[in-house]
């Protein structure tokens, strides 16, 4: 039963008749765990629970009479009749979709969910301006703010698992667009009066990473500078340096300016520009480019674009 027919006549006589008994809402969840190889990746990028995505599974498992998927340790594998049909299904849909956005204006109540995966440090910059602005253009609006992972971004934004990326600009494959939309510069935080390069060198220092370890951005521009120091605390959150620098009169911070801005220091601590040049820092958008097409993606990008430049 489970034949791709090739006949003419099966290729160009649509059968409306059979159609009462065909859930076209299952095939989309097909291509996403086809391109997963997970239901619960594809639920997120479906915007949907794990459990409505196990059931429809079941549902396109009647439909189709094959199992469609088999799980092979933690990954769910197409069979080969999945194999054969995938390709027919994705080009389908793409059809489908491509009719009903033409000659179309977007509503923006069809928005549904915002996923963004962000640096921790970022997030206050970002997520209570983008808050504020999408819940005035729809109250409904779901938001999940997920937690960057540089290794993944380029998968999470092609699978659709997240809609865009805030982080600092670097470079990723072809397909993912990066846009500007904040310019910042390092600052030096510590109780010290003056800072040059001699003291700044001579003090002991505390750099802020989420990773457990390898090479800080700033230490990377000290470097280049031929400045070297010594960090005796490397925590997580800028919050946390900033209590430490309170308690100890020597120590130093060096952040982005506006990431500090965002964030309560006691008074006793100084901003001092740093007595060395390091390049400014651009924190911008990720996007997918292979939803060009896209009407809702195309929206969204275009209102967070605008929202902050």
């Amino acid at each position: 039963m489970n034949t791709i027919h090739n006949s003419n006549a099966q290729n160009h006589y649509l059968d409306l008749a059979l159609f009462h008994r065909i859930d076209i809402n299952l095939y989309p969840l097909f291509v996403a765990i086809f391109e997963q190889k997970s239901i619960s990746s594809a639920a997120l990028s479906l915007s949907i629970s794990q459990s409505a995505a196990s059931h429809a599974l079941q549902r396109l498992r009647l439909q189709l009479n094959d199992e469609v998927f088999v799980r092979h340790g933690n990954k769910m594998l197409p069979t080969p009749f999945a194999e054969r049909i995938y390709p027919v299904i994705k080009t389908a849909l793409l059809s489908i979709q491509n009719i009903s956005q033409q000659k179309q204006n977007f509503d923006p109540s069809l928005i549904k969910t915002l996923k963004i995966a962000i640096h921790d440090e970022i997030e206050p910059l970002i997520f209570p301006k983008l808050i504020d602005h999408f819940q005035g253009i729809d109250p409904d609006i779901q938001f999940r703010s997920i937690k960057l992972n540089r290794k993944t971004i380029q998968n999470d934004l092609t699978t659709q698992q997240i809609d865009f990326v805030f982080d600092l600009e670097h470079n990723l494959a072809e397909n993912i667009a990066f846009n500007r939309l904040v310019t910042d510069r390092y600052v030096i935080c510590t109780q010290q009066t003056e800072v040059t390069k001699h003291i700044y060198q001579s003090a002991p220092h505390i750099g802020v990473s989420s990773r457990r370890a390898g090479v800080l951005l700033e230490d990377v521009y000290l470097t280049q500078n031929n400045v070297s120091r010594h960090v005796f605390l490397r925590c997580q959150h800028y919050s946390t340096a900033l209590q430490i620098l309170e308690q100890n009169p020597f120590a130093m911070l060096t952040l982005p300016k506006t990431i500090l801005e965002h964030l309560f220091y006691a008074e006793n601590l100084k901003i001092h520009e740093l007595p060395f040049h390091f390049p400014q820092i651009h924190i911008g958008l990720f996007s997918n480019d292979d939803l060009s097409e896209n009407l809702r993606y195309q929206f969204l990008k275009q209102e967070i674009i605008t929202l902050f430049t």
